[in-house]
């Protein structure tokens, strides 16, 4: 099986950044005026699941809450150090989690369009599913 996430944008440049520059994904393609679409994939060559954002005339109209979380496991605490490190150099501040949990077991932060991403170390999941 495959996964692609897919979410609307009103700004393509800020969101590559985020998740390319500082977050170390791959844009792994884009296209433009698709269907009066313009966008982008996003993950890691290899894998089986990518990020899409795309961009219209229609303005993006997000509808979420403090729940709703997208949580990225670094592969070890020194990856997990550097994306901490790179975030905050990139003055992209730590928030507070509405559920404890992911301050407990990670950082929170805002990409440009306001979702919330936890960076938590790859322990966390291991000692979530025990």
């Amino acid at each position: 099986m495959f996964l692609r996430v897919a979410r609307h944008t009103d700004n393509l440049e800020a969101i590559e950044n985020f998740y390319v520059n500082i977050l170390g994904f791959e844009l792994l393609a884009n296209f433009h005026n698709h269907n009066n679409y313009d966008g982008i994939f996003i993950g890691k060559s290899g894998l089986d699941w990518h990020f899409e954002f795309t961009k219209s005339e229609v303005k993006a109209n997000h509808a979420f809450d403090e729940d709703d979380v997208i949580v990225l496991y670094p592969k070890s605490i020194i990856d997990y150090d550097v994306l901490i490190d790179r975030l905050l150099y990139h003055n992209i501040s730590i928030i507070t989690a509405n559920n404890p949990f992911w301050n407990e077991n990670g950082k929170m932060f805002l990409d440009p369009d306001g979702y919330r991403i936890v960076i938590s170390p790859l322990k966390a999941i291991i000692n979530e599913i025990n």
